[in-house]
């Protein structure tokens, strides 16, 4: 099983003046350790989840960037952007940049979007659900025919594009797709009829999404094992790494291959990797 370091926490010792050089070790001593997966928030503001509204978040495509030059080999993805954040066809450059200047590194992690709260604070448009799901699977659509050879018009109901022209193209025949949460009636089919993983927490649902997944998968004729299964769960100071062992083995038990871990309250990023290295011996 691999371990993803998701980086939602950019609250540690420093403050702002040493970020830049904190997150850059951060992820190469990451990637030492044999993490495989390095990936980001979208959100402009911290979520409750985590820390203070107030507290530090980087814009996650610049950051992902960033990453990128301070990396090597570990995949770089959004986990997961909110499709109500950015048009769909600068989105899918905005991959395609990731992956040409990573070497073939970058995945698209997206979603519905939920926090209603930073986009009404930062004036992004936050429709309905029903709305922001129509846009989550023109938004997959559009990134796929931008990925492809076809320069065709999209003509959607939610979104209209003229010309899919995307120059260069990414590296791979088309980065890794992932759609993230859990729910059952449109995101689960969502995942079963365009992405290549899926992304749950892991809870005492866990087994019962991945249920739901499977019947989708059957609906809609897609072979389940094709659609990777992946999992996160947070970690903090009374954290160690039997916990996230005993977490990362239940998913694995599951059919997950690979559990992202996330921290919060850790103000030193290097006692992060330290807990995660420890963990990755333990599973492998």
């Amino acid at each position: 099983m691999e371990l993803g370091l998701h980086i939602a926490d950019f609250t540690w010792n420093g403050g702002p003046a040493a970020l830049a050089a904190t997150l850059a070790a951060h992820a190469k001593t990451a990637e030492d350790a044999g993490i495989t997966r390095v990936t980001v928030m979208d959100h402009f503001w911290q979520i409750g989840a985590v820390g203070p509204t107030e507290h530090e978040m980087l814009e996650a495509y610049t950051t992902l960037g960033f990453l990128a030059a301070h990396t090597n080999t570990v995949r770089l993805h959004a986990l997961v952007t909110g499709v109500v954040y950015r048009e769909p066809g600068l989105l899918a450059k905005a991959v395609s940049t990731l992956d040409v200047l990573s070497g073939g590194r970058a995945g698209l992690g997206i979603g519905a979007a939920w926090n209603a709260e930073e986009s009404r604070g930062l004036g992004f448009a936050f429709p309905p659900a029903g709305e922001r799901f129509d846009r989550l699977e023109e938004a997959i659509q559009i990134c796929l025919q931008m990925w492809s050879d076809s320069e065709a018009p999209y003509e959607g109901q939610r979104y209209q594009l003229s010309r899919t022209l995307n120059s260069p193209q990414p590296l791979r025949a088309r980065p890794y797709l992932m759609i993230g949460g859990g729910g059952e009636k449109r995101t689960l089919r969502l995942v079963a009829q365009y992405a290549d993983a899926c992304n749950l927490m892991a809870s005492s649902q866990t087994a019962h999404k991945l249920d739901v997944l499977k019947q989708h998968c059957e609906n809609v004729g897609r072979d389940y094992e094709q659609v990777e299964k992946t999992s996160m769960s947070a970690i903090d100071p009374t954290s160690s790494s039997d916990d996230v062992v005993r977490t990362a083995l239940a998913m694995r038990d599951l059919g997950c291959a690979a559990h992202y871990v996330y921290a919060r309250d850790i103000t030193q990023p290097s006692a992060i990797i330290d807990l995660l290295a420890t963990a990755l011996a333990k599973i492998r």
